[in-house]
């Protein structure tokens, strides 16, 4: 049985403790040995060799690394070299992008700073730091402290506590003592227990402390943050994939390469290490053939590009308020298709407001209001205070007696001024669990008068008159009917009301009389309360739907309230399922899984259930992002494909859990963030198409060459050359693609949805085909002319040329022409036409390093028209695809 379903004497007999006495101190130190302190146990860092290690686990990396291994073995140093550069430049890329790790853990621990807390001990009530509280301590708190660990509640009075950060409800919540009865009761809805880190906000409490460090609800928490891992991302998945693929085959093939060389020279009998002369290799050169081959296969500037496209998108997403602090997250968001928010301060702006007032038998704009009894009543009947700046107010107690400051402000009303008219109240009653209500009575020039709020149902009741159009009249049955019905509306809706009523008195009444007192008091109105959608949700929500993104509401609110915001974002079908956090505790894993298509609403969620939600919906093949902005939602966060958090109203814990920081709250910025991460996955695929273009044709070239007894046609340095140096600048620049306007109409991409569509590999055949037969041709026929000293280099050279081009025919996807968008990526033309420049320089200059020599002015126009050809070849294609297509869409 917990301890919320006990009475608070039976807790402290429980745990051996006295509310008058406290804990001797030899008690303290025996149970600080046996449970600890009262903190965290610290998450273990990772280091950076760690990190580094686990950028090297990378399929694409590991074969390289062999690779360039097997050449510096082989005494081909330059080559062995330059395959290491390229490895370190991938990794260090990753590593310093990703070196701020994961600090939520630390995050949650400086929320319990060593503050002092007042607790009895040895018949004594002392300040203790909040790390040396233990079981069993009798602590007493008051208005503006922090709970320093889980308690349950002896003795309170008047208490109401925020626990916003753990439940994401906004609304203070009320305490009491008595025990609870239900077995299955929601963390939030356990009113005789509080919660480290939660604040009391009114009253004051006497509690015996039952949990401490990693065993409070806090704790708990901490070590989901500390323990999960988050797996792989749908991008990360898909090129580790294609990885593994490359790799195989490259690897399958090169050995293969290799023992077809060695049959040939066991057949022709010179089966030895070293060469015996140009025409006659030795197992030496078999062993570079097959390196050049595998470097030819893996496309190792992917890796980098991937970093730098990733970083670079990182900088523009910041620009657009989503601030991106894991650097694959860019992607990852364009693939989602299920978005879980919580609602407080994501959806909603986590700022009690009034939003209905009723006055004179009707309702009226919350800006007209010109009853001064229900103006005086909003700003004298409360405790609370507020803060104007610029753009708000700043909520200082009550977040529903902040919200009525509000509303007086926004009717032209300064409270602290009425305030200073009445002067000190002369009896205060306050609000009790029981009562429902809050009276304060002042001095007047004409005697007294009593101000009342509260429920409406307890107002109503003590009410016979009602203040209507100026005038006090007697109130009917019907007046009241009519009250009833349209409370009854606003309730509906998920509005907190609250009633207003006063009474005058000329002689000074018996205060303490209190049940006279509040009695035939005079009816001035109600108001309806919520904590409001943002602006721009609604729409945000209907660019979801349309881009084929499902919500779904976690939140830790009661399920009438998310309801009815469910409802106002139009996401409640007919066959959807609002639920509570108890129905889904319930259900198997599997009975769960069958469900979460059809539920929209998770009411009274806690972290626990919120990491069952996301795990489930990842089991489905779904890509979740989760956003929040409480602490109950940092394991979640974490845990999702991108964890989205509010910059400015997020606990600093939900911000280092995220993935992505929204600075400025929006939800429409999700959308934007999706539209963003869309195109970029766009881009990868483009310059997939590219790159991969490039190794397709190394690699049959290479292959080719050799069953044809032609030479080698490349250098392993020559091939590391062009896929990183070479391909890397105009690669990079179809990674930055701005965004098509077409991407929110389009359906998420599926996780387990290869990267590399039919119309890329088409292409990619196509296009890498056309240019391994121009080349061979080079090498047969020798048809650009020039020496034969100058034929390797300018097989080399056309190769480079013919990428070039190539990167031009990857900007667009289907039968689009390359023409029609030609300047809307200025960058590229200019980045291509220096990438022509430096390979000039590399050819005319490099041949020491290199292995080419000095080509001919006529030369390099041939080899440019010549390798123009391949466009022309794609556009070629793609205007008999479009005839076809208007030749059958005619016939149709």
């Amino acid at each position: 049985m917990d301890f919320f379903q006990k009475e608070a004497n039976e807790v402290i007999a429980e745990l051996t403790s006295n509310e008058e006495m406290g804990l001797a101190t030899s008690e303290v130190e025996a149970r600080t040995l046996r449970y600890g302190k009262n903190s965290f146990t610290p998450k273990e860092k990772e280091s950076i060799l760690v990190k580094i290690f686990d950028n090297l686990k990378e399929p694409l990396i590991v074969i390289l690394l062999i690779s360039g291994l097997i050449s510096l073995a082989m005494g081909h140093i330059p080559d062995g070299i330059g395959i290491f550069v390229a490895v370190l430049i991938a990794t260090s890329i990753a590593v310093i992008q990703e070196g701020k790790s994961d600090k939520a853990f630390e995050a949650l621990s400086k929320l319990s700073d060593d503050v002092q807390v007042k607790v009895v001990r040895d018949r004594q009530i002392v300040y203790v730091a909040q790390s040396d509280l233990t079981l069993g301590d009798i602590i007493h708190l008051e208005t503006g402290d922090k709970v320093p660990a889980d308690a349950r509640i002896v003795h309170s009075s008047n208490l109401e506590i925020d626990e916003s950060m753990l439940t994401g409800e906004a609304e203070a919540v009320s305490k009491r003592s008595n025990k609870i009865e239900r077995d299955d009761c929601p963390l939030a809805e356990r009113k005789n227990m509080l919660y480290s880190g939660t604040m009391v906000i009114e009253g004051r409490v006497i509690a015996i402390v039952t949990g401490i460090g990693d065993a409070t609800e806090m704790g708990k928490i901490a070590n989901e943050l500390k323990e999960e891992t988050t797996s792989q991302t749908p991008l990360q998945q898909k090129l580790a994939d294609l990885g593994k693929r490359i790799s195989i085959i490259g690897s399958i093939v090169a050995a293969g390469i290799f023992v077809f060389e060695l049959f040939n020279m066991y057949r022709a009998g010179i089966l030895v290490f070293n060469n015996l002369g140009a025409a006659l290799p030795g197992i030496k050169d078999a062993f570079i053939t097959s390196v050049a081959l595998i470097v030819a296969a893996v496309p190792e500037g992917l890796p980098t590009m991937v970093a730098i496209t990733l970083a670079f998108n990182m900088q523009k997403m910041a620009k657009n308020n989503a601030l991106v602090r894991k650097l694959i997250a860019c992607e990852t968001i364009g693939s989602v298709n299920v978005i879980c928010s919580d609602k407080t301060g994501t959806l909603t702006e986590n700022r009690m407001t009034v939003v209905d007032v009723w006055c004179d038998g009707k309702l009226v704009p919350v800006d007209k209001l010109h009853r001064d009894e229900m103006l005086e009543n909003f700003c004298v009947n409360s405790t609370a205070d507020i803060s104007k700046y610029d753009d708000g107010f700043e909520f200082l107690g009550n977040p529903t007696e902040c919200s009525l400051l509000v509303c007086a402000e926004k009717n032209k009303i300064n409270y602290l001024h009425y305030r200073k008219k009445v002067g000190d109240p002369v009896c205060e009653y306050n609000f009790t669990s029981a009562r429902k209500m809050m009276s304060t009575a002042y001095s007047m020039e004409k005697g007294y008068r009593l101000y009342t709020k509260g429920s409406p149902e307890k107002v109503l009741n003590i009410c016979d008159r009602l203040l209507f159009e100026g005038s006090i009249i007697p109130m009917t049955q019907e007046h009241k009917n009519a009250i009833e019905e349209s409370i009854t509306k606003l309730q509906d809706n998920a509005r907190r009301v609250l009633a207003f009523a006063f009474d005058d008195f000329s002689a000074e009444p018996q205060w303490e009389d209190i049940y006279n007192v509040e009695k035939g008091l005079v009816f001035t109105g109600f108001v309806g309360i919520e904590d409001p959608l943002r602006m721009d949700v609604k729409e945000a929500i209907d660019q979801c739907r349309q881009a084929g993104i499902t919500v779904k509401i976690l939140t830790g609110d009661n399920i009438n309230t998310a309801r009815a915001i469910a409802n106002q974002l139009g996401i409640v079908k007919k066959d959807s399922l609002v639920l509570e956090v108890t129905d889904i505790d319930s259900m198997s894993d599997q009975e769960l899984k069958s469900k979460l298509d059809r539920i929209v609403v998770i009411a009274r969620s806690n972290p626990t259930a919120k990491m069952r939600v996301v795990k489930l919906l990842k089991e489905k093949n779904d890509s979740v992002v989760v956003t929040g902005d409480g602490i109950n939602d940092a394991p979640a966060l974490k845990a999702a494909d991108v964890g989205v958090a509010m910059g400015i109203a997020g606990t600093e814990v939900s911000k280092e859990a995220a993935d992505i920081v929204l600075l400025d709250d929006s939800f429409s910025t999700i959308v934007k963030a999706i539209k963003w991460g869309r195109g970029i996955y766009e881009n990868f695929q483009r310059f997939i198409q590219f790159q991969l273009t490039v190794n397709v044709v190394a690699f049959l070239t290479v292959i080719l060459a050799e069953v044809m007894g032609y030479k080698m046609p490349f250098t392993t340095l020559q091939l590391l050359w062009v896929n990183i140096i070479m391909d890397g600048p105009p690669a990079l620049t179809l990674g930055l693609e701005p965004p098509r306007e077409h991407l929110l109409d389009k359906q998420p991409i599926k996780r387990n949805a290869s990267i590399v569509t039919k119309d890329m590999l088409f292409k990619i055949v196509s296009n890498g085909m056309f240019i391994v037969t121009a080349l061979l041709l080079i090498m047969k026929t020798q048809v650009l002319g020039g020496t034969e000293t100058q034929q390797s280099t300018i097989v080399f050279t056309s190769f480079v040329l013919f990428q070039l081009w190539n990167a031009f025919n990857s900007r667009e996807f289907g039968v689009t022409s390359i023409f029609a968008n030609i300047l809307k990526n200025k960058a590229m033309v200019g980045i291509v036409f220096l990438t022509f420049l430096i390979q000039v320089l590399v050819t005319q200059f490099g041949g020491s390093v290199f292995k080419t020599v000095p080509l001919e002015v006529a030369l390099w126009l041939k080899m440019i028209g010549f390798t123009f050809s391949v466009v022309v070849f794609s556009e070629v294609i793609k205007l008999v695809t479009r005839g076809i297509r208007a030749i059958t869409a005619d016939a149709q």
